[in-house]
């Protein structure tokens, strides 16, 4: 059952990211709405994470606001085209970014499930950054097959990489939920041998 709850929060974290993949579709009308609609979630489900100055929180929220603003209001096409190239990357880059400013996400969401003693153990430390540089590595294997959609190299239908992307978002949510699971019962069998 705690993996379940684990695994929702997660979910509800990336939720913005997976309603984008889903319902931007192909038209430009689709991609304006899937527009607001991740924008409008990343602010009601991610305020309280935004207050606290969460880094990933805040970069999607500036990432949904370029949208917003690029697509919706200036109609610019290239954006519009390049979209799948540009979140990717986005969310590649603000990964990368939370590990070079020494706040790895992975730790800054751990800190509401762990307790305070915990937080500057060196193990839990170095499991957020190894959650975090997991996530940083598939989202940047995201963006480079963005790049690979564009070259004349492969010439796939969009489906394969509709499906390609989601593959991409279950292994991390695959390995965060497993690494997270097998952490907590080692926790808790050293918390029982004493």
């Amino acid at each position: 059952m705690r993996d379940l709850k684990d695994l929702g929060k997660l979910l509800l974290s990336f939720l913005p990211w997976i309603l984008f993949l889903f319902l931007s579709g192909n038209t430009l009308e689709s991609l304006e709405r899937a527009i607001l609609l991740s924008l409008v979630a990343t602010v009601l489900l991610g305020l309280k994470d935004l207050r606290r100055g969460f880094i990933l929180q805040w970069g999607t929220l500036l990432f949904f606001v370029f949208c917003a603003v690029a697509v919706n209001v200036y109609k610019q096409v290239w954006v519009a085209t390049h979209m799948d190239l540009l979140a990717n990357g986005a969310l590649a880059l603000t990964m990368w970014a939370t590990i070079l400013l020494r706040r790895p996400f992975a730790l800054q969401y751990a800190h509401e499930d762990v307790p305070k003693e915990m937080w500057q153990d060196p193990k839990f430390i170095s499991g957020c950054y190894l959650i975090t540089y997991v996530w940083a590595g598939l989202m940047s294997l995201a963006t480079l097959i963005s790049v690979v959609r564009r070259t004349p190299l492969f010439h796939f239908p969009d489906w394969v990489y509709f499906v390609l992307s989601l593959c991409i978002i279950i292994s991390g949510l695959t390995f965060t939920t497993i690494f997270k699971r097998r952490k907590r019962l080692q926790r808790e069998g050293a918390g029982g041998a004493h």
